[in-house]
């Protein structure tokens, strides 16, 4: 078990994770810095981008677009196996490095949060090569696995020619409207430094416009958005608190159930019992 974990925290120290869940799992929101490409070993996987839910089983590869929010669901198999996956995550330096052998589509359209790869034996062979790290004495070096990382973008290169648009795609989110896309993802749990590169503005630029549009500071206005969509899924839907403290973007259940209770005048479970 010491093994396995030093290897776990070599693999992530280089943006490659093996995650193993024996429960369900409702992570918190998700900022996806770098492109990530994916393995399903086992279970399945559920994610949100706000606009889509996208479903993954055992056996499937996905790649996850980079500057995106997700929430992530991940399940055991129904045989009561653990959840397991792998996630490569391709940072910009080892893609500078090969963006010149890569000719790019320009104005290509803008692609999914999420892309289902088709099966192929090369990403199975790859996968495997990393997870046999876990089980083994040997411990791979730095530079190993930095060639690992850039294994699999020249797989993704070689087997989807216009990944490259999305792979050498390295400019920021540009200004977009505010409105729309606040009232698309305000569930999500991230900080407003977040909020405003995504919308292309600084922060400060970012509260005056967002006052400007929704005629309140961006906290109260979230506060607010979260706990009415918090009320409709309790009241009628009939859900769990428990389980819509984190759909609606609180991070954590007490504070959730302070803040209802204080806008509503009863807790989330007293509307439930009623």
């Amino acid at each position: 078990m010491v093994l396995v974990l030093v290897m776990q925290n070599l693999f992530r120290e280089r943006g490659i994770i093996y995650s193993c869940y024996t429960k369900v799992s409702r992570e918190n929101e998700s900022f996806i810095p770098e492109h990530i490409f994916t393995y399903i070993e086992s279970g399945s996987m559920q994610v949100n981008d706000g606009n889509k839910v996208y479903s993954l089983k055992a056996g499937d590869f996905a790649f996850y677009v980079k500057n995106r929010l997700a929430k992530f669901i991940k399940q055991p198999a129904e045989d009561g196996a653990e959840y397991k996956s792998l996630s490569v995550l391709m940072d910009e330096q080892t893609l500078l490095k090969l963006k010149n052998s890569y000719r790019q589509v320009h104005n290509a359209p803008e692609p999914e949060a999420v892309i289902h790869l088709a099966p192929n034996v090369l990403y199975k062979s790859y996968a495997e090569s990393l997870i046999a790290y876990l089980n083994t004495e040997e411990r791979p070096s730095e530079k190993l696995l930095d060639i690992k990382v850039q294994e699999i973008a020249v797989l993704l290169l070689e087997n989807n020619p216009e990944f490259a648009g999305i792979l050498f795609n390295f400019t920021e989110p540009g200004k977009i409207d505010i409105k729309d896309f606040m009232q698309r993802n305000f569930n999500f749990n991230v900080g407003l430094e977040r909020f405003a590169y995504l919308t292309g503005r600084s922060l400060s630029t970012f509260k005056r416009d967002f006052e400007k549009v929704f005629g309140d500071s961006p906290s109260k206005w979230l506060q607010q958005k979260r706990l009415e969509e918090a009320y409709r899924l309790i009241v009628g839907e009939r859900k769990k608190p428990s389980d819509v403290y984190i759909e609606v973007g609180f991070e954590n259940l007490s504070h959730f159930s302070f803040a209802f209770k204080k806008a509503f005048g009863k807790s989330p479970s007293q509307f439930i019992e009623a």
